[in-house]
This record gives C-alpha cells, structure tokens and sequence, in this order.
C-alpha cells in the first residue's frame, strides 16, 4: 500500500490525493456556495440592462426636481379661492386685450387692402399710429381712465427693486402710460438705488411714492392685489399701499425725443 492511500472502513484504499476527475483531466467540482459566487460576481450587464438604468436614472432625477419644485414655498400655496378666481380672470383679459389687438390690426389691414385712395389711408393710419407711439415713448401727454397708486414706507424697506417689479405688474396688466412723482416711465426707463433713496432715470424721487396710471381700472386693480403681488409684498416689508380707480388719469410728464447714434430704420 503505497503513502497516498488509505483504508477504508471496508479495507478498501482511498486516495487522499488528486480525485478521479483531476486524474482524468476534468475540472474539479465545485461547492454550492462558490457556485453562487460565480454567478453573482462579477455582474454581467447588457447594453439593454444599461440602457434601462440610465432612463431609470434620468427619471427619477426629473421626479426628485418637480417634487422639490412643487414643494417649494408658492405665492399661490393656501391663496384662497377667490384669489385664485381673480388670477384666472386677469389672465383671460390679458388673452383677450392681445386677441383685440389682434382684429384691431387685421381691420386697418382691410381697410388699406380697400380703400379707395390707399396713399390717404395709409397717412391716416401712420399718423394714428404716431400718436400712440408718442404715449408709449413719452413724447405726448396721455389722458384717461386708470388707477392712482400711492405707497408708504416708514421704515424705507421700498427700494428700486420694489417700484420696478409694481411698474412690470401694471405693465402686464395693460398700463398703457405710467408716472411716478412727476417723471414718465417708459420702455428705456431704469430704477436706481442711491443715498437712501430711489431714483428713477437719474431723477431722485422721495416718499410718498405716487403712481398715475392710465388703463383699464378693473385690470389694473386686482394685478396689484394678487397674491404675492406689489401690494403683499409691501405689507410684508411693513409699507402700506394703497389703490384708488379714477375715471381721469393725467400723464403730463413728457421725455425728450433722443435720436438714436446707430440704430436706422430698416426700410431706409
């Protein structure tokens, strides 16, 4: 009996050594649990496994944005329902102010497109057309119905910023011409910070500060009084504003005609 093997209980010798399936040049066999290694590590991914993920991925970041947007601190989280119907029927009139301007453009088309004399409804139709521009540039004086808008601040909490997001509001709301404290607000019209104060075009302005405003009254009204509008926002910061509707609104501050130094008409 040679050193490798040894008796079995039977007196049969077995080998401590190679197994019969390494003499005959088969692998060995493997254990249960190194089974479950090999097929757990390393992972196999295919590119349609890999594909997925990244989508899962993508989706999951996009869900993690709008929930953390949603939950956001909203101006119009816990509105109230009346609230939110006004903010709806600003938004209607808006539509319906640009569907107006619409037709009303379409109709001075018709009407050159047939006129008899097309050179003399031309003329007319400019020179319309120039004195609405001369309101909107400041050129003119305006005269109207609208709002008269007056903010008080004690504690001085009202800064550029703040007058320039109130004028925004009335501009959305359809402010066709705007002044406060004596000077017209137009297109080019900035707000500054300055000593204190506020000014506006370089022209310092103090309290209190006056808004005349010329447009549709019942538009421009519930503007300033949405939630989280001009008038909340000035209650936050301590100031007061308040809001009249007038069926005479006067603009009479007037900016001078500047003539550009580069810009020239197209159609020169």
């Amino acid at each position: 009996m040679s050193d490798e093997e040894t008796p079995s209980n039977d007196g049969t010798p077995t080998s401590d050594g190679p197994s019969q399936d390494a003499a005959a040049g088969k692998p060995p066999r493997m254990t249960g649990r190194q089974r479950l290694g090999k097929a757990v590590w390393p992972p196999r991914v295919t590119r349609a496994q890999l594909i997925v993920a990244v989508l899962l991925f993508v989706l999951g970041l996009g869900l993690a944005i709008q929930v953390r947007s949603t939950s956001e601190n909203s101006a119009l989280r816990g509105a109230r329902h009346e609230d939110l119907v006004r903010i709806l029927d600003e938004l209607d009139d808006r539509t319906k102010r640009l569907e107006d301007e619409k037709r009303e453009l379409e109709g001075h088309r018709t009407e050159l497109e047939t006129s008899s004399d097309q050179r003399e409804e031309a003329r007319r139709q400019t020179e319309e057309k120039a004195a609405q521009l001369g309101v909107l540039a400041g050129t003119v004086a305006a005269e109207g119905p609208g709002i008269r808008l007056t903010i008080n601040d004690r504690a001085g909490a009202t800064d550029s910023d703040t007058l320039l997001d109130a004028v925004q509001e009335l501009r959305a709301a359809g402010a066709e011409a705007i002044q406060i404290n004596g000077v017209r607000v137009v297109a080019s019209t900035y707000f500054s910070d300055s000593g204190g104060s506020v000014s506006v075009d370089g022209h310092k302005i103090g309290q209190p500060y006056r808004f005349e405003v010329i447009g549709k009254a019942k538009d421009l009204e519930p503007a300033l009084n949405i939630p989280g509008g001009i008038v909340q926002t000035l209650k936050n910061k301590q100031a007061t504003a308040s809001v009249t509707r007038s069926e005479k609104i006067t603009v009479d501050a007037l900016r001078q005609v500047k003539r550009p130094d580069y810009a020239r008409s197209s159609s020169q």
